[in-house]
């Protein structure tokens, strides 16, 4: 699955980048933000139950790309601050909103018949972004081109606390 790894890599990215400016920004929250950039998938459980199928059991209209969208990652995001130390929810809500925002972005750039994005600010707006259709979901070169980019950020953070450490 070549577009969950490229979002985690670009998470990764963001975070340790981020990390040179804020302590704070350790590689435990580095892998948090990595978790929040698969927030927007949790609409891949269609892949496991269908939309009929969990209308069928809740009893009101479902669909799971609802999942990929602002709101929902929202709220998804404010329940993955609540099972973490009250301490913590700051630093967790940043780096989660960060990881999933990364992701929403890289998917507003894929390549769509229609030249238009899914609604990506919903329920805030409606608006069908235009998109630049630069990939395709099953490209392999977003994630060669961010691995790389990873490595690079990976060795200036390690060049970077050696300097520092002496």
């Amino acid at each position: 699955m070549p577009d969950l790894l490229s979002h985690a890599l670009l998470a990764y990215s963001l975070a340790t980048i981020a990390s040179w400016r804020y302590e704070w920004i350790t590689r435990p929250y580095v892998t948090v933000a990595m978790a929040g950039a698969f927030i927007p998938d949790l609409a891949k459980g269609e892949l496991i139950l269908s939309d009929a199928r969990v209308e069928q059991v809740l009893g009101v209209p479902f669909d799971w790309f609802g999942l990929h969208t602002t709101g929902a990652v929202i709220c998804s995001i404010l329940i993955g601050v609540l099972l973490v130390h009250s301490k913590e929810r700051l630093r967790v809500f940043l780096l989660l909103a960060l990881g999933a925002a990364s992701h929403l972005i890289a998917d507003a750039f894929l390549l769509n018949p229609t030249g238009v994005s899914y609604p990506l600010l919903w329920p805030f707006s409606r608006l069908y972004p235009p998109t630049p259709g630069l990939y395709l979901s099953t490209d392999i070169w977003p994630s060669v081109v961010l691995g790389i980019g990873a490595l690079v950020v990976f060795g200036v953070t390690r060049y970077l606390r050696s300097t520092r450490d002496t």
